[in-house]
């Protein structure tokens, strides 16, 4: 196959590179869900058919206490623009208290965010139950809003 001159001369550019060349940024946020709530209000929500920003990618997790902070510094240092953990209310927790672990392990990847040189504003951790779908909309367009302000990551 014969490449045309059109096409090698004109580059190739990255998803990363699209986004952040785009006059609309539209940013990508990875989130974090606890399998028993957060990830039921996001059901919830999707069942319900309220509209939140599509910008989000879930992983799902068991607990939100199993997601270690360098997972939200990989994230972040890999192209997402955004990443957010959402976890069961401090006592409601399946797993006992793995969302007050998740509580104590914000300060170490706020600490990592720091050493890194990436904007604090770039992360979140929220509480999200599974009866709360209108909840988990609104804290996934906050932090929408919040990453546009900040603007495209640059990872390096």
């Amino acid at each position: 196959m014969t490449e045309t001159l059109a096409t090698k001369s004109k580059p190739k550019t990255t998803n990363n590179e699209q986004r952040t060349t785009n006059n609309d940024f539209e940013p990508l946020i990875v989130v974090f869900c606890c399998n028993w709530c957060s990830y039921s209000g996001a059901d919830l929500a999707g069942t319900s058919r309220i509209q939140y920003p599509s910008n989000i990618r879930i992983i799902r997790v068991m607990c939100s206490g199993m997601v270690h902070p360098k997972l939200v510094l990989q994230a972040l240092t890999k192209g997402a623009d955004g990443a957010m953990i959402l976890g069961c209310h401090p006592g409601d927790c399946h797993y006992l208290d793995g969302n007050i672990r998740t509580q104590s392990r914000k300060e170490a990847i706020d600490l990592l965010l720091d050493d890194a040189d990436i904007d604090r504003k770039r992360f979140r951790l929220e509480w999200v139950s599974a009866s709360e779908g209108p909840r988990f909309a609104q804290v996934i367009k906050e932090m929408v809003d919040q990453v546009k302000e900040v603007g495209p990551n640059k990872p390096e």
